[in-house]
């Protein structure tokens, strides 16, 4: 499968899932309540917490299948370090889940502000969460073999089904049920089953076979010479939670829930920004480690500038509609009018933010083909020293706007201070262009598009109209910032001369 068909597959799933999650958010909160919801919230965030158990095991995975599908290691010892990797994930799975059930009861009664629903139905809500929480973390180990195999076209379109009874054939369960939260994570607990099930069948018929007769014990041996590359990853991945989750975990404690909910929805929807690049990095990065096995140095800059360029285009294109255009896009979609003006103030700064981090993510993906982790290691130590203070202050100080403000400042600096260092290490001579064609002159361009585009095209005024003005606003800007990528203009070239040389 080639990497364009693996990241067109990655964007049309992701796109599904993305938008389905946005679009249902009314409804959850129309059958649940705001609380309700601020529960589905929290359950997220968990989610991002628990994921520090991982410590760096499951990009492990999917590395190692890659390099191993590049002829780096052999069968055998892809197998062992499988069989390790499945026997860590099931201790750590119960504990961690077990630990999150028997704390329900104190998280309901202590941590959450709760006003309206019971405390035994919160309680019962946090110990399901618990074990769908474990049941989709051991989902991370099947996915990194099915993704480091480059089968994305199936996984695309499996979470797209799976993506389905989540959240449109829960609706019926909270229509006939008056939207229990604990109706709600009783039927997430019976897809998190089904989810796992397929999951690992897939995983195991990707796997090589190994002579007959041969059997492979449960070591951790298999993990002595990866564990450098996985507890360098578990820190970073536990340095992305902290600085991902501590805003959401602070505020959840400061908020009612209700508010609560009302916070998790604008993030939620600012966050669709970064799904400009999630599908890219899911196949990018596999492809980039195994031409890095391959000894394809040039073959593997090419494809890491192209595709900066394009998440550059769609990631400045998202930000800047969804910041300019914050509160009518809200209002169009939800129709209140209060929510839609207490949460775009916080939706335009994490949509600006997760606009920037999107192309800020790529000498991540550098690093990672290279399997050298060192330079990103020690720009996650400062940011633990200096942005989690920060975060929990402007949390405190100013709520859930101090935390967004503190979103993209922190985005913007890193952008700017760190990615030189990477590049100067791992790609000598490339941050000219990279800062110049393959970013900051995409995103300078939307910008401009963005202003030009608010002061020429209709407000609008009804729900449909509002919809429609933003749609607009976000097809103009997004072709403004299409035709500042030298990327799009050389791909137009060789269009034109691929045709001219079939009809001469």
């Amino acid at each position: 499968m080639s990497l364009r068909q693996n990241i067109v597959a990655n964007y049309l799933s992701q796109a599904y899932v993305t938008v389905l999650g946005i679009v249902m958010l009314p409804l959850y909160v129309k059958y649940m309540g705001a609380e309700g919801y601020g529960l589905v919230g929290f359950f997220g965030m968990l989610q991002a917490w628990f994921a520090l158990l991982d410590v760096g095991l499951t990009p492990t995975m999917a590395r190692e299948t890659a390099r191993f599908h590049g002829g780096a290691i052999d069968a055998l010892s892809y197998r062992r370090l499988v069989r390790a990797l499945e026997g860590i994930f099931v201790v750590v799975a119960v504990a961690g889940g077990g630990v999150m059930f028997a704390g329900a009861g104190v998280i309901g009664h202590r941590w959450l502000v709760v006003k309206e629903l019971s405390l035994s139905e919160v309680t019962t809500a946090l110990q399901l969460m618990a074990v769908i929480i474990a049941l989709r973390w051991m989902c991370g180990l099947y996915r990194g073999a099915v993704t480091g195999s480059e089968r994305l076209v199936w996984l695309g379109a499996y979470s797209s089904v799976i993506a389905t009874f989540r959240f449109i054939c829960v609706l019926p369960i909270l229509w006939f049920l008056g939207g229990r939260p604990t109706a709600f994570f009783v039927y997430q607990l019976g897809v998190a089953i089904l989810e796992f099930a397929v999951l690992s069948c897939k995983a195991y018929t990707l796997l090589p076979a190994v002579a007959p007769g041969t059997f492979v014990p449960w070591s951790l041996a298999p993990l002595k010479p990866v564990l450098k590359f996985s507890l360098t990853i578990a820190f970073v991945a536990s340095v992305w939670a902290l600085i991902t989750q501590t805003d959401k975990l602070v505020l959840s404690k400061l908020l009612p829930l209700g508010e609560y909910g009302y916070f998790t929805l604008a993030v939620l929807v600012g966050s669709g920004v970064m799904m400009t690049s999630g599908p890219v990095s899911g196949a990018l990065m596999p492809r980039l480690a195994r031409m890095e096995a391959e000894g394809l140095q040039r073959e593997l800059i090419e494809v890491y500038r192209r595709w900066t360029q394009f998440v550059a285009v769609v990631a400045a294109a998202a930000g800047i509609t969804l910041a300019f255009r914050a509160e009518p896009l809200l209002l169009a979609w939800t129709g209140n009018a209060e929510l839609a003006h207490h949460a775009a103030p916080i939706l335009r700064l994490y949509a600006l933010g997760n606009g920037v981090l999107a192309v800020s993510a790529f000498p991540w993906y550098l690093q990672y083909a290279k399997g050298d982790l060192r330079i990103h290691l020690i720009g996650n130590a400062v940011l633990v020293v200096v942005l989690i203070p920060a975060i929990v202050v402007a949390a405190r100080r100013y709520g859930a706007v101090g935390a967004g403000y503190v979103w993209l400042g922190w985005n913007c600096l890193g952008f700017v201070a760190w990615l030189p260092w990477v590049h100067a290490r791992f790609a000598p001579g490339l941050n000219a262009r990279w800062y110049t064609e393959d970013t900051s002159l995409i995103f300078l361009a939307a910008g401009a598009a963005g202003y030009a585009a608010r002061a020429f095209l209709p407000e609008g005024h009804g729900r449909v109209s509002l919809a429609a003005s933003t749609l607009g606003f976000g097809v103009v800007v997004t072709l403004v910032s299409a035709c500042s990528s030298s990327m799009m203009w050389r791909t137009l070239r060789r269009w034109i001369a691929d045709r001219q040389g079939h009809h001469p």
